[in-house]
């Protein structure tokens, strides 16, 4: 029977470990399945495992950490709630990926009131390096003047422009991302950010007002000056609570809602 110790092992080969009690890779007050679930984080942080890749087993990685089957499969629970796992039944438990289907939702908010929800069709008007305004830097925990790439797009449902978005990306991150990288890429953006720039959103921060459309809105949305608008500002972080991106979408609500989950 293998041993339950009161601390896990530090992450490692599959066949490396002994206990190491004074890890500090989690408080050793927090519950075992806490510590495991912050090992297994590690892991997918360090690229271990890469999004759309099968993890090893619950048996395997109880093995690993010397811990109960039960204690990986709670830890694994929690890393599936936040989205940073995927059960599929009969196959295993993969990391998540922004090229699924589900994921491209989990961020696209906005509903249509009548019909399933589509892919929106997409228009980047323009794409260029600046130094970070003050609020863009302390959003994104950046220096003030420190490198940004600026995006600006439009989407379309059925040809009706229903969203105006500004982006603000870190520099250092996203080096070689152009307005060409963005129009050849045919999947949702952050399965670019993902695949090409190895920066995956995990959770988010939203804000949320009424605003009217000014002139220029206006003209880009196709409405008339003034016309109400949802304004939604996001901020997106990586692992380890890393701010990668800054989002401000104005939304067009005559024929869409915005739609979430609360639990």
């Amino acid at each position: 029977m293998n041993p339950v110790p009161d601390s896990p092992v530090v992450p490692g080969p599959a066949n490396a470990g002994v206990a190491n009690p004074s890890a500090t890779t989690a408080p050793t007050f927090s519950p075992l399945y806490q510590q495991i679930k912050a090992l297994l984080t590690q892991s997918l942080q360090a690229g271990e495992w890469k999004p759309g890749e099968l993890i090893p087993s619950e048996v395997e990685l109880a093995a690993r950490f010397k811990v109960s089957q039960g204690t990986v499969r709670k830890a694994i629970d929690e890393l599936s709630n936040e989205n940073l796992v995927v059960r599929r039944q009969g196959k295993g438990t993969f990391v998540s990926t922004h090229h699924e289907e589900r994921a491209h939702f989990r961020f696209l908010k906005l509903m249509p009131d009548e019909g399933v929800p589509v892919h929106p069709d997409n228009r980047i008007l323009e794409v260029k390096r600046l130094r970070a305004p003050a609020e863009v830097a302390r959003l994104l925990d950046l220096k003030s003047g420190d490198g940004v790439v600026y995006i600006k797009r439009l989407m379309s449902f059925a040809g009706a422009p229903t969203i105006l978005e500004e982006l603000w990306l870190p520099g250092t991150l996203f080096k070689g991302l152009t307005a060409e990288k963005l129009e050849e890429y045919k999947g949702p953006m952050y399965g670019l950010f993902e695949s090409e720039f190895g920066t995956r959103m995990i959770r988010a921060t939203e804000k949320i007002r009424a605003l009217a459309a000014d002139a220029a809105t206006a003209a880009q949305l196709q409405v008339a000056s003034g016309t109400p608008l949802l304004c939604a500002e996001r901020v997106s972080f990586t692992y380890g609570d890393k701010a990668v991106e800054l989002r401000r979408g104005l939304y067009l609500t005559a024929h869409h809602h915005y739609q979430n989950e609360l639990s």
